[in-house]
């Protein structure tokens, strides 16, 4: 029996050794659901009236900002249309002033090319002909400038030097 008195005992200590625990879990249980209860009456006093006041702050600023989200949608396509409206116009006033750069450098062409032209028709019909009027005077004045200093010598007269004639003046 000795060995059943000592199985008990044994046994009886471990209850013990259990119940103990067991009240010392109960205590700290009851601790830690104090301190609960006192922190959770603290939110109660500080936290609540917080967020009851920022929720009524939402409700009052909600619809200042549905408004304010609304005027800035409208804003941005109002917005929106008139950079498409300036695109179009920047575009057109481009396109025109492309046409009126092509326009004015056909013109400068054409009229570069109807001065050439005049140019050469003036040197063809006033130029040329003008240079051989010259050309035909100048033979002419030698020829008669030859035959008056033939008969200056025929006739005695003294021997002048031939004077020059404005083509050898070119040369001197």
């Amino acid at each position: 029996m000795d060995k059943m008195s000592l199985f008990v005992a044994l046994t009886g200590i471990a209850v013990l050794l259990q119940a103990g625990v067991l009240l010392a879990m109960y205590i700290a249980m009851r601790k830690s659901s104090q301190r609960m209860e006192e922190l959770a009456a603290d939110v109660k006093t500080k936290v609540m009236p917080t967020v009851v006041e920022a929720q009524s702050m939402i409700t009052t600023l909600r619809p200042k900002i549905e408004i304010m989200v609304e005027n800035f949608s409208e804003t941005s396509t109002t917005l929106r249309s008139e950079v498409q409206r300036v695109d179009a116009t920047v575009n057109d006033a481009i396109d025109r002033a492309r046409l009126q750069i092509i326009r004015a450098d056909e013109l400068l062409s054409r009229t570069l090319d109807r001065v050439e032209q005049t140019s050469d028709m003036v040197h063809n019909t006033v130029i040329s002909p003008v240079k051989q009027l010259s050309g035909l005077v100048q033979g002419i004045t030698v020829a008669l400038e030859f035959l008056f200093s033939s008969r200056n010598r025929r006739n005695g007269g003294s021997r002048e030097e031939r004077r020059p004639v404005p083509q050898d003046e070119m040369f001197i």
